[in-house]
Parts: C-alpha cells; structure tokens; sequence
C-alpha cells in the first residue's frame, strides 16, 4: 500500500480547527490523507477561549456545518452552556455562542479523526516541503522523513516559529507547553513565499476552588437550547453558569505601574496584536478614562478545575499576574495554574494565495487558518474546510470552489484576506459584510447546503431533510399571507400583554411584520398555527423573512448589481504596467493580487473607483494589447 511508502494524497500540517476540518474533508471525499501534529493530545485544542460561536462567528459555523463540515457537530455533543447573544436586536446580529468542554471537545475531535480510515494520524514537525517546477510534491519532518504527496495544507497555526513571551523573559513554543514549528518558514522563503509576524495572547487560568463566586454576577445560558448544527437529535446536556466581575482601579495602577516589564511596551515583540481582543494592559492605556472593564470567569471543563478568564489577556510577569488576578472582586485568594502569555509567530500574508487558498506561486500547496493571518477557531475551520476541499479538487482536476461575499461570511472572509493586506489578526465581524442582513445563522442551510451535497460531504438523508425544511418555510409563508386575524375580544386580550391591539381584522404576515409581534405570539392568538407545531428552526426563519421582507428585497438588488461588476473578467496575463492613467501603486497591488474579476478589483485597499472605470473601458474595448 502506498502509505507503507509514505506516499499520501494530501498532507495536512497541523491538526487545529483548521487542519481537523482540511483533514476530515479530504478523507470523506475518499483520498488518503497524512495529518501531522507536534502533539497528539492537542487535536482540535482551545488554547484560548474554551468557546465556539458569537457575533459574526456563529455564522461562520453555521456555514461549515451547511457545507459538510464538523465544528457545529463537536460543539453542539460538547458544550456547557449555550446561549444566543442579540436575541432582542436584528437578524443580522442574533449569534449562537457555546462554552465549551476543552478537553471533551478535543477528545470528540480526535476519535472523528481516528475513527477515519482515509486519515493517518501522526506527531511530527514538518520541517521542508518539496516543490519541483513549482508543483508540490513532498515534505519532510525533523527526522530526515520524505512523504511523497500532490497536495498539501498548511494549518500551523501559531506555531511557526512561534516565540512565548511572558513579561521580559521569552522562549520558543507555539502554545504553552508546547514546542514551536522550526524550519518551515525558512522552507517557504525558498519556495518564494513571503512570511510576515503576527502576535495573539491569551489569559491566565486559576483553579476554581480558589474563587468566590458570590462576589460576581451569574451569567446562565439559555432554558431554550439552540444548536450550531443542521442535524437533528442535538444532544440535551445539563448546563452550567459562567460568572461576570470587573477590573478595579487597584488593577488599573498595578498594570500601569509594570508597563516598562511588558514585552509590548519594551519592543520585544514586532507583530502586530489582535485589534478586537486587546490584551488588558492595552485596555488600560488605550481607554484611560474608563473605570472598569468587564471580565468573564468561565469554566474549562468537568473534568478540571483550571477556569478562564476572558477579557485579561497579558503579557506582564507571572508575579505581577497574581497582583492583578486577586485584584479581582472574588479572585482575591485565585490560585493561577497557568499563567497568561503573548506569542508571536510567522504567518503567510494571503495575498499570495488565490480565493481557493491554494498558492499563486507553488500548485498544490494550501493555507488555512492564523497562517493565513486571522484569528479565531471559527475563522481557522471555515478556511481549513476550504482548503481541504479545494486540495481534494486539484487532485481531481475539478472546479475550485471559491464563495462569492454575497455567498456566505467565509466567501467575506476569505476574499478579504486575499484581496486586502492585513495588517493584524483578522476577525470575523458582521460589519465586514455589506450582505449581512443575507448572511445570516438561521439561513446558512439555505444558502450552502445545495453546494455541500454536490461536492460529496452532505449525504442524501441530510439533503433531503433540508429540502424538505425548504418546503415547510416556504408553504408557512404563503399560509401566513392568507391567513386573516379577526379582531376579536380574546386576541386583543392577549396582543395587549404586548402592546399592540387591533381595530380589524388583518393577514397574519401583516400582524407579524409589527415589532413587537413574534411568530410564538401568533401561536397564542390563532389555534391553527399553534396546532400545526411548526418546528423552532422553520418557523424563527419564516420570522424573519416575513418581518424584513423589504429589506432583504433591497439588499438582494445590492446583490445583483454587485454581480454586474463580477461579470466583467480579468485576463490573467494582463500586464498592469502598460495601462494609462492609474497610479503606480494601484498597478502594483493588481499586479501582486491578480483580481479575476472587476469586482474582486474594487476590493482591493486604494484601488479608486476611477482605477475602475479604467479597467472597465479597458476590459470593452478589448484587453489584448495590455497581455503580457
């Protein structure tokens, strides 16, 4: 057999959210795949924040799970607590968040792994990778090893040459307790990739026995239970509470009094940290004038006692740690058992990929993940699925798959990251779609679905629930525009408990598209819907079409006009160099990006709409003359 010669369809290098998802995508869709880690124990680790979900981000697995892939499922067999953030805001902001078990979400993850005969699983550090003519065609680990492979993924994470800072003191390791991934940057480099540094932290943990929990806020999860995943039968679990204090002014004095013992503040470290999750020393200083910052206790786990503590992400020194940690109302006796810590790592600006994350410069060679400089598990398993998949279709010689903005947060996601040159940890936000009201959690299904059951990682059981939930959305709507609320006695009763009444009678879409209507509402004044039993899932999504109708409508029109500037298309060979009239910095970054598209051109940071009409004149009159 061909892995008895360590010869592998794809290889997979790093077995985090990104490289599980890469792995397990390409071993479903049938090939054998050779999943490198330099720990086996830390498959699929939270070495940050124990959580899946939030704004934006529960989205992105809504989306990974619609496609065919595995973080919506691990985390709904293993959560502690799940709640939805925004429940009284918009659509486009409501967000499923779980807290996780650590330890059983990892330990989930790696019996998917093992339990796939496709997947051979193995700790190494891959050291070299091995292109000629510019096409992948092996790598090699710290021990001499050669693996002979078409396809690999890259999903190092922070590991890549990865440094540890704790106050003044640094040492190499990706993660706590782990070692760093050496060589394969200087790999890269050969193959003339371009690496740049980025920087993440995370928090102390404190063992709960030495907390006091009656000086904080609880913070319970939801009695109703939503779920990440499409699948049905989600498991019921008993749930557990996370806790809420705040930073004090004793806190604040002692991180600004031991501000010269930080890494950050010194210049020991030269990439750039995550913008939307600062560490608390950039907290203080950056927001001087703000008392109090909130902190959330949350457990790790039912089988430990080391818990979180969000929102206090440092790099100051284990001894002043502990001055800051039990100057926490209820943490005044915290015992830490790990200490918080920065790390910097080299990651793989992702301009030099195209948007299947496959390299513009080695065929064959994927990104996914924090090399790709974001942040975040949800972020890293979108790309990971991605990449798996688009490694399996060059394989193939199939179509690659690369989602439109319009699509799906991941096809934002990844469009940002290739178009644009980031400059510190990108984070999914909903503000960075201009489709949000679109792209929303309840309609992720909807939207991906169909894609995910084409390309083999959605089975036919699972597609034809789907179409059926289809059906059932769609004959709701059209019941609720024929269906007449009478103004009667008794339902006026009951919509004054809500602040609404009527004077007549009016269709139930009408009556549900007021503000202070819900669909659970019309179940309380019309028997008939509340007879039917219109499952959770349909009918919050018959909800919110019916309430935003107009506006959905409108940004379906912002769709389709976008979609003008998609179907003028760029020439690959196109010599930016010899076009009039744009900039030479706008020609620069088309030449380094390649847009395949006028649209994708747009995106581009400091490419003006006047660059655009250029092109466009361009692209009408004909682009031969400007070929390479």
């Amino acid at each position: 057999m061909d892995y008895l010669n360590n010869k592998f369809d794809v290889i997979v290098v790093g077995a985090g959210h990104a490289g599980c998802e890469a792995a397990l995508a390409c071993a479903k869709l049938g090939v054998k795949v050779l999943l490198c880690t330099l720990n086996v124990e830390n498959i699929a680790l939270q070495p940050c924040n124990p959580a899946v979900g939030g704004p934006a981000k529960s989205t992105l697995v809504r989306e990974i799970d619609a496609l065919g892939g595995v973080m919506g499922e691990v985390t709904d067999a293993t959560y502690l607590q799940m709640k939805v953030l925004n429940s009284s805001k918009g659509p486009a902001v409501r967000a499923l968040r779980a807290q996780s078990d650590k330890a059983e979400y990892s330990r989930y993850m790696r019996n998917l792994i093992e339990s796939n005969d496709n997947i051979y699983l193995k700790q190494c550090c891959i050291t070299e990778l091995i292109a000629e003519n510019d096409i992948i065609t092996g790598a090699v680990d710290e021990f001499g090893i050669e693996y002979k492979t078409r396809a690999v993924v890259l999903t190092t994470g922070t590991s890549l040459e990865g440094k540890i800072f704790v106050g003044l003191r640094s040492y190499s390791a990706g993660r706590l307790g782990e070692k760093a991934a050496i060589g394969l940057s200087d790999s890269l480099h050969k193959l003339g990739i371009e690496t740049k540094k980025l920087k993440t932290g995370t928090p102390a943990r404190v063992d709960k026995r030495t907390i006091d929990y009656s000086k904080m806020e609880i913070q319970p999860g939801d009695e109703e239970l939503s779920f990440f995943s499409f699948k049905p039968n989600r498991p019921v679990r008993k749930t557990y509470p996370c806790y809420l204090t705040r930073t004090t002014e004793e806190t604040h004095n002692i991180i600004r009094a031991n501000l010269d013992k930080s890494p950050m503040y010194q210049g020991l470290i030269h990439g750039v940290g995550p913008r939307y999750c600062p560490s608390i020393e950039d907290k203080i200083v950056r927001f001087a004038s703000n008392p109090s910052h909130h902190i959330f206790i949350e457990p790790e786990g039912l089988g430990t006692y080391e818990t979180y503590i969000q929102g206090f992400s440092t790099s100051l020194p284990a001894d002043v740690q502990v001055l800051m940690i039990r100057s926490l109302p209820g943490l005044e006796k915290a015992h830490i058992v790990k200490p918080a810590y920065a790390v910097e790592y080299d990651y793989v600006p992702a301009v030099q990929t195209t948007h299947s994350l496959m390299s513009k410069k080695i065929k064959g060679l994927f990104f996914g993940g924090q090399i790709n400089g974001t942040s975040g598990y949800e972020e890293a398993a979108a790309q990971g699925l991605i990449a798996g998949i688009n490694a399996y279709n060059y394989l193939n010689g199939s179509e690659m798959l690369e989602l439109s903005r319009s699509s799906s947060y991941t096809g934002t996601l990844i469009d940002d990251l290739v178009t644009k040159d980031i400059q510190d940890p990108y984070r999914m936000l909903t503000s960075r779609s201009e489709y949000r009201l679109l792209l929303r959690q309840d309609n992720a299904d909807e939207r991906l679905t169909s894609i995910g059951h084409k390309i083999g990682l959605i089975d036919d059981d699972q597609y034809e629930r789907f179409t059926k939930k289809m059906q059932l959305i769609s004959d709701e709507q059209k019941r609720l525009e024929g269906l007449k609320i009478s103004a009667t006695e008794d339902v006026n009763t009951v919509l004054a408990k809500y602040g609404e009444h009527l004077d007549r009678g009016i269709r139930a879409a009408e009556l549900l598209k007021r503000p202070n209507i819900t669909y659970k509402i019309l179940k309380e004044i019309n028997e008939q819907t509340a007879e039917l039993n219109i499952p959770k899932d349909v009918y919050e999504q018959v909800e919110v079409l019916v309430k935003y109708d107009g506006y959905i409508k409108r940004q379906e029109e912002q769709v389709d006009n976008a979609g003008k500037l998609e179907k003028f298309v760029i020439p690959d060979n196109i010599d930016y160099s010899k076009i009039e009239h744009i900039s030479s910095e706008t020609k620069e970054k088309l030449s380094k990006i390649k847009p395949k598209t006028l649209a994708q051109a747009s995106r581009i940071g400091g490419v003006k709409p006047a660059d655009i009409s250029i092109l466009m004149v361009m692209l009408d009159r004909g682009a031969n003359k400007y070929k390479k």
